[in-house]
This record gives structure tokens, sequence and C-alpha cells, in this order.
């Protein structure tokens, strides 16, 4: 029981990394759509490149998006509003009307005693009778408020229908009243009633005058925006997808003929049937292996990829983890834009993977993950090709517009680039296949440009990133490895030639690690802290000495041992008060690796020959370099701290005291942990042998 607990534990690590990988797998393959692929690549405007076509069952042929969006535009323009007819407004205006003429009547007439009660209200009846025949002349039409007139007139609307009793009716507008004409028409038919003498039965028929009409009379037909938007509803699901169809056994194009217009239309209308007969034929089984077998292929490709030239992230669960959440997280993206619909895979900004990826990793990397990424989406993409060719460029200049990102207005310039490399290569595939500037959709530039803008979030996400997964970004490094950070500033005060020595570590550590390959601002950035624990104890070390006044010559070789072998552990205490990231700790661990304090270590022998000397006492406690950064690191802090003492400064004396340090280190296993090879080293040797020669070039002694 005890063998099987010890043996989970010894393969945990990668029990854990293979969930991980079929976590992904599972993600990936749900979304990857149910219907199967057309087997056949054509592109309109290019010659059919494989056998005679054949159709293999009766399908329709579908119209284009863009025919399909002119039917749907022309509806939306050519609407036709719906207005109901209301009765309530009329009785309100007769209730109101027949109120106000009595009221007046009785206002002009009702003090004259001579007038019988009857006769006056005959009078009120008459003249309301001849205001009622022309009000429902008005009204049998409708009244249609000024605002809405003025609408359509601005929206080139002419014909409406008003319903009316349920029953629809279409009208010209400009055949119904508005309310300032409905009020004109009332004014002209009651003047044509006075100068006929209609009104001769009153004395004094300027009582008509004092009636306000347009307040009188309001409009009586409404907008109805339910039944005017349900109505244009119903018209574009009237809108018929196709158009003809094809018989089983029909020729559809022959080989070597050129992919027309009209054989593109078939084609794809082929390949829209043929994936979803095949989608949901009986032996789905089968396809969800295809699937399964597709996706697990990618994985492995990435998985291999990993453990021939990225072991170090295959034995970090954390950084495995990162980077298939990477894939995972666009490729639901892509899976949500296909199934969905809500908006265009275009917009989806996978450029955003590379960009990220290369900050915490190299590009090669970055471009790999990428290329892998947007290879399996191309089976989820429409267009796939298209899809993939254009992502694949897009990544590779995201990639090279940050490849030394040093200010964040650069982003701005990436994103722009990028957001115009899409349009640029959509322009070139739309005419190829179109082969009309008229048939392009417009509409993915601004996809395109929302997709570049969209870019500009990578800053907050590498920040996200960098705080879950422990990771260290290019601009964190920036921002440390500035001199007027508070730690480095407190280091150039106590121990300023130390400050100096780590400038100038710096200096050759980051041309040697630019020409083997790595991560230059991150070596910077160790190096220029590497030393900080000699700050609670600077007058112990050389760089910060004056002459003949060494502190050591008052201790013994142990204590100096022990107080030049300290600075390290002091270092370490003091970055993780200042919470310096676990990388930049790492060069301050391992700057030193497992060796000796030579000097004091054979001060030791030679004072005291019959003395066995406790070797653990004049040795760093390690770790060795574990990368080719630390490494080179401590290659660059032996020889510059050792060419200050060299006596004689000649090209000899220079390329003896480089080759004889880094020979020293490699025979002492320094390097056997770090990721560097001979010929590196070989390389690194050259280039710290011409940085010296540079740095003492006026105290170089040349042979006469």
């Amino acid at each position: 029981m005890e063998n099987k607990f010890s043996s989970i534990v010894k393969y945990s690590g990668f029990i854990f990394r293979a969930i991980i990988f079929v976590i992904a797998l599972v993600v990936i393959v749900y979304f990857f759509p149910k219907e199967g692929k057309f087997r056949y690549e054509f592109q309109q405007g290019k010659p059919w490149l494989h056998e005679n076509m054949y159709a293999p069952f009766n399908f329709p042929i579908y119209k284009t998006e863009s025919e399909l969006k002119r039917e749907r535009d022309s509806i939306r323009n050519l609407q036709v509003p719906y207005y109901r007819y209301s009765e309530k407004e009329i009785e309100t205006s007769l209730e109101k009307l027949n109120a106000k003429i009595g009221s007046l009547i009785d206002e002009q007439y009702g003090f004259d005693k001579r007038i019988p009660a009857d006769s006056l209200q005959q009078l009120k009846d008459k003249t309301e009778l001849l205001y009622m025949q022309v009000i429902e002349q008005i009204y049998a039409l409708g009244i249609l408020p000024e605002k809405e007139q003025q609408r359509l007139v601005n929206e080139k609307i002419q014909t409406i229908v008003v319903v009316r009793n349920n029953l629809a009716e279409e009208f010209n507008y400009y055949e119904l009243f508005t309310d300032v004409k409905a009020d004109q028409l009332l004014n002209e038919q009651i003047s044509g009633m006075k100068n006929r003498g209609s009104f001769s039965y009153l004395k004094n028929a300027n009582i008509l005058d004092n009636l306000d009409f347009s307040d009188n009379f309001p409009s009586n037909l409404v907008y109805d925006e339910e039944l005017s938007e349900l109505r244009q509803k119903s018209q574009l699901d009237d809108i018929s997808l196709t158009y003809g169809l094809i018989k089983e056994g029909d020729l559809i194009i022959s080989a070597g003929d050129l992919v027309n217009s009209e054989k593109s239309k078939i084609l794809r209308s082929l390949k829209i049937e043929y994936e979803t007969k095949l989608g949901s034929s009986s032996d789905s089984w089968l396809m969800y292996l295809a699937r399964i077998l597709m996706v697990s292929a990618t994985l492995l490709v990435l998985f291999l990829f990993l453990y021939n030239f990225r072991k170090d992230i295959l034995k970090n669960w954390n950084k495995t983890l990162f980077i298939l959440l990477l894939i995972v997280i666009f490729v639901s993206l892509a899976g949500f834009s296909n199934r969905f619909g809500k908006f265009n895979i275009y917009f989806i900004p996978f450029a955003l993977l590379p960009i990220i990826l290369k900050t915490f990793y190299d590009a090669r990397l970055a471009i790999f993950i990428h290329v892998v990424t947007i290879m399996t989406i191309g089976f989820i993409a429409p267009n796939g090709f298209e899809f993939v060719f254009i992502q694949f460029v897009a990544g590779i200049v995201a990639v090279f517009t940050l490849y030394h990102a040093r200010k964040r207005s650069q982003l701005f310039w990436s994103a722009f680039v990028v957001a115009t490399t899409y349009s640029i290569v959509y322009f070139a595939f739309s005419i190829l296949h179109e082969g009309s500037i008229e048939k392009i959709n417009w509409t993915n530039f601004v996809w395109f440009a929302g997709n570049g803008l969209l870019l500009l979030t990578s800053y907050p996400l590498i920040y996200v990133f960098e705080k879950v997964f422990g990771f260290l970004s290019d601009l964190t490094l920036i921002e440390l490895s500035d001199t007027n950070n508070p730690l480095l500033r407190k280091l150039n005060e106590k121990a300023p030639g130390t400050f100096q020595h780590s400038m100038q570590v710096a200096n050759l550590a980051e041309q040697a690690i630019f020409q083997i390959g790595g991560n230059p601002q991150l070596i910077r950035t160790g190096a220029l802290y590497h030393d900080i624990g000699k700050m609670e104890s600077a007058a112990y070390f050389i760089e910060n000495q004056t002459p003949g006044n060494n502190p050591h010559d008052l201790i013994s070789f142990e204590e100096s041992a022990d107080i030049i072998i300290g600075h390290v552990a002091r270092g370490i205490k003091l970055a993780k008060k200042h919470k310096l990231p676990a990388q930049v700790i790492e060069f301050i661990e391992t700057h030193h690796g497992t060796s000796k304090v030579q000097y004091f270590y054979r001060s030791f022998i030679k004072k005291f020959p019959e003395e066995e000397a406790d070797i653990s006492r004049f040795s760093y406690p390690g770790p060795i370099p574990h990368s080719r950064e630390t490494a080179v690191l401590m290659m660059a802090d032996s020889i510059e701290a050792a060419s200050r003492s060299l006596k004689n400064y000649t090209e000899k004396t220079i390329i003896d005291l480089v080759d004889g340090i880094i020979d020293y280190q490699a025979k002492e296993g320094q390097f056997d942990d770090a990721d560097i090879t001979f010929k590196e080293i070989s390389i690194i040797k050259g280039i710290f042998i011409e940085k010296l020669k540079t740095m003492y070039h006026t105290r170089i002694e040349y042979p006469k």
C-alpha cells in the first residue's frame, strides 16, 4: 500500500499535467462544430482542382449573405407604418364642441327674454348639426399628428396602413388630415356657410369666431409600433433563403472549370447541406471520435514541442496550465461566436495570444502556440483557410512589432499595425474570392478596427496573469531596473562601488544573453540587484574600500569568509522584504553557485598548512545556476570583479582571465543545470573579451 502511495506521489506532477491536457481536450471538442466538414476546397475565380462533381443528393441553392442582406434592407427601407383609428377622440371632440356651442349661444342670447327657450335650443341643435357634418367629413379619413407627418416626410415614407375595426387599409399620407389641415378645412367650411347665409337665423354670427378649433379637434390616428414591427418581422421571416434546386446526379462542375459566381453559390450550398447531413447522421459517435482524434493530434504536437524544446515549461504545471488555459479561452470565444453569432469571429483579438506569451516567454514559443491555436480554430471558423492565413500573418506582425517593447506607446502602434494587416490581407482574399470590390463585406473592416482596440487590453491582462500565475513581464522588469528605484538608490548611497560593479555586470551580461538568446531585460534587472546584500557591510568588499583601509586585516579568514558569503543570504532577505519577484531573487541566490571564496581559502591554507580547512566555511551554499540567464550572470560577475585586480592590462591577460574563470566554473559543474551549450559558452567568452578590451582600452599595453 505504501509503495502504491509512493508511486502516486512520485508521478503526481505527471498525473496533474495529464489531467490538464484532458480537460483542455474535452473543452475544445465541446466547441467544435457538430456538423461534418466538406472535403473539397475551392475559390471563386480559380479553377476547380478536383474531379468532376455530381450532386450526391437533392439540395437547394442558398442565397448569399449579401443577397439576403439586400432583401432585408429593402424591406426595412420600405417599411409601411401602421396606425390605429380611434373613435374615442371623435366622441370626445363632439362632446366638447356641443358644450362650447351651447355655452356661447347662452352667453350671447340667453339674456334676451324675447327668445323662447325652445327657439334657443333649436339654434343650438342646428348649429351643432352644421359643425358635425364638417367634423365627420374630416374624421372619416382620420387626423394624423403633425409630427408624425413630418417623420414620414423625413423618412421618405408615402404609404401608411390605417387599422379600423380590425380592417387594414392603405393610404398615401398626404390624403389624410393633420391637426393644422383639419383646422384649416373647418374654418374654410364655416366661412363658406356664413357667406351662403347658412347662419341667417343668427342675428350675430360672430359667435363662430370665438371657437378655437385646433384645441377641440385632436388627431385620432395613433402610431402602432408593436404592430408595425410585427409586420416587418413577418416580412423578414418570409424571405426565402434559397432559390432553385439541384437534383441528385446533376453535374455541378467539371475538372478544370472556372469556379464562377454561380458555380460558387452551388458549391457553397452543397457544402452547407453536406456538412449538415454529415453532422446529423446516425453515425454521430464516429464524428465525436473524429473530433477527439483531431484535437488530440493538435495537443500532441504541442506536447512534443514542449517536451523537445521547452522542458522547463512542461515540468512546471503552473506554466503548462497557463498555456493550455489561453488556448482554451480563445477556442471557446471562437466557439461562442460560431455557435451563437452574437459577434463576428474577426472581432476576437487572437493576436493577444502571442503578445501575452511573448511577454512571459520567447517569440518562438509564442508563434508556435499561436499557430497551434488558430489551426484548431480553423475547424470552427467559417472559411477555415482564409481565417488561419489572416490570423497567422496578424499574429507574427503583433509579435515583431512588440519584440523589444519598452514604451506603452508601442502597444498603440502595434494595435494599429495589426488592424491594418487584418484589413489588407482580408481585402486581398475578398478580391480573390469575389473578383469585385462591390461584393466585399465592408462590415468586417469595422470588426477589424474593434479587434485592434481590444489589443490595447493586453497590458491590464498581462498584469492580471502576472499576479495570478506568479510570472514576470518585461514591463515589470523595466520598472525594477530603473536606477531611481528606492532599493537601487539605497545601494548607490551605501555601497557606491558595488552599485558601479552591478552596472558593469549588467552591461556585460545583457550583451552576452542577447547574442546567445534569452531575456536581456531579465538578466539586466537580476544583475542590478544581485549584490544588494553587500549594503549592510559595504566596507568589507573591495570595490567599496579606499586604499590602505581593509577591515579584513583585523579579523580571521573564517570570519572574513562568513561576511563575504553572508551577502547572499542578506541579499535574499532584503529582496523578500522589498517584495522583489522570485525570478529576480534567483539571481541573488545563484550568482556564486557553490563556488569557494578562493582568496580567504588559499590564505588560510597558506598560513595554517598543518591544519585541515573546513571547506564548507569557505563555500557558498548555492544553488548553482539553473537557467542560461543566471549562468551568464555568474560568469559576468566573476569576470568583472576579477578584471579590477589585474596588474597589467593586455590582450593576453584579458583573454587568460576570461578563459580561466569560465573554464574553472564549468569544470566545477556550476553550469550543469543551466540550459547552455559549450558553443554558447565560447560565444560568451568572445563577447566578454571584447567588452573588457573596450572598458580598459586606455590601460591596455599593446606590443610595439
